[in-house]
């Protein structure tokens, strides 16, 4: 693996004492990588997610949405989201999946290398272009009255009490809502940061995973990424 060790390159990011009082047991990864090639497809990529596919409805073949619910860490993802009246939406494309015979998006190789390891290990991840956050960065809880600027550019007010990563200009990312608008992963995305959220209940050992299918899946179609950070932040 190939790694740099320059700290001042890597995006310093922490995580506040309101965070690890509100959610205790929770972790977050954190992959970020340069000198990533974003800007055509792969089909190194798109064969690889067609032996996902298929080795996800070998394993679950028969399952039930009652099945998928009872795999441990689908379970504590579906205990956090159920507080805020949501569903997984990793359950949802799981489902897709195995149940309706669809495939893994096609958006690019950054963003799919993500999709492709999420519903392998289940772990909610967000992709970012790192070059379009700024600095402080960190993993907070969030309040009354707050806001993000969605994807598709609309504002939404979101529910207190949610695991978020804020920059200097905001919200970046909520488990319940999404991303944001600022910061997603473009073709046009060299040094991408991937965090994965997990609630309590989840081992660490399944996030570390997750971070590795994610820089697996990346040098599939860029060989040459540098590891500028590989961590994570627990309560």
């Amino acid at each position: 693996m190939k790694t740099r060790s320059v700290e001042s390159e890597m995006l310093a990011i922490s995580a506040t004492d309101e965070w690890r009082a509100a959610h205790p047991g929770a972790t977050i990864g954190l992959l970020e990588l340069s000198g990533v090639e974003n800007t055509r497809p792969s089909s190194r990529v798109n064969e690889r997610k067609r032996e996902i596919e298929a080795d996800l409805r070998e394993r679950y073949k028969g399952f039930t949405r009652k099945d998928f619910l009872a795999l441990p860490v689908m379970a504590e993802y579906d205990r956090y989201y159920t507080r805020f009246n949501k569903t997984y939406h990793v359950q949802l494309q799981l489902e897709s999946i195995v149940l309706k015979g669809k495939h893994l998006p096609d958006v690019s190789p950054a963003v799919d290398a993500n999709f492709m390891a999420e519903v392998e290990t289940l772990i909610l991840t967000a992709g970012h272009d790192s070059q379009k956050l700024r600095g402080p960065i960190v993993i907070d809880v969030s309040g009354e009255s707050e806001r993000i600027t969605q994807m598709n550019g609309a504002p939404k007010a979101i529910r207190s009490g949610d695991m978020i990563m804020r920059d200097a200009d905001g919200i970046c990312c909520s488990i319940i809502y999404g991303q944001d608008a600022r910061s997603p992963i473009s073709p046009e995305t060299s040094r991408v940061l991937y965090v994965a959220y997990a609630p309590a209940g989840v081992a660490a050992d399944t996030v570390e995973g997750q971070l590795r299918g994610i820089e697996e899946n990346l040098r599939l179609f860029s060989a040459a990424v540098v590891v500028e950070q590989h961590r994570l932040l627990t309560t």
